[in-house]
């Protein structure tokens, strides 16, 4: 059982990160910066999973950004849609991994029109096995209006489920605020 799953559980005697934190926010909040921050205060080596995917030249000069930013230590692993293996592969490893971010992973789930709700279940079962402390990072997309469309309200609705089964899971969330961290859980 995944140690996240026992709301009293410790720090890692070996990184003093909890088993799970869960940090959301919305769009520029500062969610990134601040879940690398609660990762390097750990001793390196630090796994990276990253699902964004360079569709455009404005998308590849922000990953290319995101990378240049990293101190190093940093081991990196880009996955679009196979995050629950990558989890369960990195997972055993006992190193902290960061995921950045899950928004971008239903993306690409939804839009090669994968069995969302299979997905998901693979992520929280992925979860279940990891011995090392993680990091999540998403996207609060429900603060803001109701969509036009309705691939659009399908993803606001998937990724809100999506934010709630993993903050139930999380032993710690923080809701980033303009920059400012605020523990909610």
């Amino acid at each position: 059982m995944h140690r996240a799953l026992v709301p009293s559980a410790a720090s890692s005697p070996m990184t003093g990160l909890p088993p799970l934190t869960l940090v959301i926010g919305g769009a520029r909040s500062g969610k990134s910066r601040h879940a690398e921050m609660l990762v390097t205060a750990t001793p390196p080596p630090w796994r990276y999973v990253a699902t964004a995917r360079a569709l455009d030249a404005e998308m590849a000069e922000r990953i290319a950004l995101h990378r240049n930013q990293r101190k190093k230590g940093w081991v990196t692993h880009e996955v679009a849609v196979e995050l629950p293996e990558c989890i369960a592969r990195l997972g055993a490893q006992r190193t902290p991994i960061l995921v950045d971010c899950l928004t971008l992973w239903l993306t690409n789930v939804m839009l090669g029109e994968h069995d969302v709700a299979g997905a998901i279940d693979a992520l929280e079962a992925s979860l279940e096995a990891v011995f090392a402390p993680m990091v999540l990072v998403a996207n609060e997309v429900g603060l803001g209006i109701v969509p036009e469309n309705a691939l659009a309200r399908r993803f606001r609705d998937e990724a809100g489920r999506l934010n709630q089964r993993l903050a139930a899971r999380a032993t710690r969330v923080f809701l980033m605020v303009a920059g400012l961290p605020m523990q909610v859980k």
